[in-house]
């Protein structure tokens, strides 16, 4: 037997990854060992002399390849919350081989001659709902991959394919590498005038690991957002910024020519598939199923969002130069003065906030908030294994004792993690053969760590941030579907952001913020006008937040809607494409798209205008519960049961009409963002 533990069954609590037997040595033979499995598994159905039907054919597939979706699952989870140079090196090595393998899947006759036999007599088979979901999505994913073309374009799509997954690791991995470069070690305490005590302490932290005198920032966002919020310096704000907006533009990590191949191999793809553009493809498997409706949609935000910003933007302006600024706002500039007119029009900002914002108050928090709307218990279990020490992992149970997921938190940044913050799993939920296979579930965050004196504080918008990545995890944990490709997030990608942005509406309730805010030195629950003050600045600068975001869809939708080749370079592209939105003058040597990683990178490519999609939702989604009471356990109860449990098992927009019973309107949205 194999002594390799990733190709061993787990004997660990619920089967979690034995992480401190997994050695790097062990991934790849691990991959070709289950590649070569899932082979013989996908043979055996391709070849079966039985007439094909759902359950020999469909969920037979849906079944295959559980060895290799684990093993895959471990690798590419840590190479991108804890890698280093070797896995990074083994990445590149893998991803071509998966590719090379879901390409045999797709191009193989047989296989694709029973699927497409099924789908045609789908009215025999007496298919409940998420079957014929599953039977259709199989259908699709083979004719959107290829499967139904003739020979050499289906050989070119394996072509372009495989390219195309070196290029978007190639691409995380330069952002990374860029983002972890980039240094500002400052000895002198006027540079660091203005910035609170807790960050120069984190600064002071950082600069001794590295054994250096004084403080040192990095890119990192713990580091570079209270930077340029607080640092009285305007010429090291300028350094700061340029060194962020200019990864991976025109440096030694440089992503154009990455991008332009990238944007060139997705058209040439989908143009084989009979689409005009890669937004077309795209978009005919989400909710708003056209380029120009997404378009319709983004334009109508910017209409009702841009008068807006364009009076915050000179009350910005304005109120620089009565603290005598002598000069017109430039991007580093904004949030500075954004940051001491919050503080002077509500009294309020992030070093006020966070004594109130205890990481582990906040986690309990959250965790209530979880049990007081779906009876969910989380006990912390010290003896999973973790595959890093801060890790920490808990059991969730149900109200009535039954285990539901595991969940592992891991809050802080590194330079082994990549950036931001998201939710992924090692295990997704499913049945078979009558046992409920229960998802494990993580998030990775970047929040500000503890210091010497302090314990980890959290900005408000951490907290937010938190409450978003745990709506995701809900999604994931609460999952009660038959088939994993449909249980949990896996949901269109306009659909996945409403459990996520849902939860922030708690960050701005009195009621909530009463229970959690809690003065880490004193107990003092948060004082009354301060829970006011951060209801009151929630709209702060609304109007341009929104354009902002706006942008980057714009962004996103124009790189994939060519219908041609690019022609022109990255930054004037990006330029033209972000034009109706911008309030600051273009800054050279400054370009966003290199390190936009949720479309060049991730899995957002065309779909980044989702996450203000998705505040349509939640805003109205959370309407029920304003109605209901923010605790409501009936409201509660059909979110959980008609969204959360659901995944993709059906339509989503199925799914939000037996929540809400109508559906949503985008006014609920304008009203809360003080548009309207």
């Amino acid at each position: 037997m194999s002594t390799n533990p990733l190709l061993k069954d787990f004997t660990t609590p619920y089967e979690s990854v034995p992480f401190e037997k997994i050695e790097l040595e062990h991934y790849m033979p691990a991959f070709k060992e289950s590649i070569e499995k899932a082979r013989k598994e996908i043979d055996v159905i391709a070849n079966s002399n039985e007439n094909p039907d759902f359950k020999n054919t469909i969920e037979a597939l849906e079944y295959s390849g559980h060895q290799l979706d684990r093993v895959g699952s471990v690798f590419f989870n840590l190479n991108h919350a804890h890698t280093n140079d070797e896995m990074q090196a083994l990445a590149r090595d893998i991803s071509p081989m998966l590719t090379e393998f879901s390409n045999d899947i797709i191009m193989n006759e047989n296989l694709f001659l029973r699927v497409k036999s099924v789908y045609e007599n789908k009215s025999n088979f007496n298919l409940n709902v998420e079957q014929e979901r599953l039977l259709m999505d199989r259908y699709k994913s083979f004719v959107r991959s290829g499967a139904d073309l003739d020979k050499d374009k289906k050989e070119k799509i394996r072509e372009i394919s495989k390219e195309l997954s070196k290029l978007t690791l190639q691409f995380g991995e330069n952002v990374l590498a860029a983002t972890n470069k980039y240094e500002l070690h400052l000895t002198d305490k006027n540079d660091v005038a203005g910035l609170p005590e807790g960050i120069l302490e984190g600064a002071q932290g950082l600069a001794k690991e590295k054994e250096k005198d004084g403080w040192l920032f990095n890119l990192q966002f713990p580091s570079y957002v209270p930077f340029m919020q607080y640092a009285d310096s305007r010429e090291l704000r300028e350094q700061m910024f340029r060194a962020y907006s200019s990864r991976c533009f025109n440096d030694e990590f440089d992503n154009q020519k990455v991008i332009q191949r990238i944007v060139e191999l997705r058209l040439e793809k989908v143009k084989l598939l009979g689409y005009n553009s890669y937004a077309d493809f795209v978009l005919e498997e989400r909710m708003a199923k056209s380029a120009d409706k997404v378009l319709g949609f983004l334009n109508e935000l910017l209409e009702a969002s841009m008068p807006k910003a364009k009076k915050e933007f000179q009350e910005l302006q304005d109120y620089a130069k009565s603290l005598g600024a002598d000069f017109d706002l430039q991007r580093w500039d904004w949030a500075y003065y954004a940051e001491k007119l919050k503080t002077e029009k509500y009294d309020i900002n992030d070093e006020i906030t966070r004594p109130f914002f205890e990481l582990n108050r906040v986690k309990k928090g959250i965790f209530d908030l979880a049990t007081k709307l779906y009876g969910l218990e989380f006990k912390l279990n010290s003896e999973i294994s973790k595959y890093h020490k801060e890790v920490d992992v808990y059991e969730v149970f149900d109200q009535n004792g039954e285990f539901i997921s595991l969940f592992y938190a891991d809050f802080h940044p590194r330079s082994t993690k990549q950036g931001g913050a998201w939710m992924t799993s090692f295990t997704d939920q499913y049945l078979k053969n009558g046992k409920d296979y229960r998802p494990h579930i993580s998030i990775v965050c970047n929040f500000t760590r503890s210091t010497e004196t302090k314990p980890s504080l959290l900005t408000f918008n951490e907290v937010t941030t938190f409450l978003h990545e745990f709506g995701h995890a809900l999604h994931g944990m609460l999952s009660k579907c038959t088939y994993s490709a449909l249980s949990g997030t896996n949901v269109f990608r306009d659909f996945v952001e409403l459990p996520s942005q849902f939860m922030e509406n708690y960050a701005f309730r009195k009621e909530w913020l009463d229970e959690v805010a809690e003065h880490y030195q004193t107990g003092e629950k948060i004082p009354a006008d301060l829970v006011q003050k951060i209801i009151d600045s929630g709209n702060f600068l609304s109007g341009y937040s929104f354009v902002r975001q706006i942008s980057f869809g714009l962004n996103d939708m124009t790189w994939h809607s060519v219908t041609e080749p690019v022609n022109k370079s990255v930054s004037e592209f990006e330029d033209e494409a972000m034009a109706s939105t911008e309030l600051f003058d273009l800054v050279q040597e400054s370009c966003m798209s290199t390190s936009f990683s949720h479309i060049f990178a991730g899995g957002y490519a065309a779909g980044y205008y989702g996450y203000k999609w998705a505040e349509v939702l939640d805003a109205d989604a959370f309407e029920a519960f304003k109605e209901n009471g923010i605790y409501d356990k009936s409201t509660a109860n059909s979110f959980r049961e008609n969204v959360l449990e659901r995944g993709g098992s059906e339509h989503p927009m199925e799914l939000y009409l037996k929540f809400r019973g109508k559906e949503p309107s985008i006014e609920p949205l304008l009203v809360r963002s003080g548009l309207k």
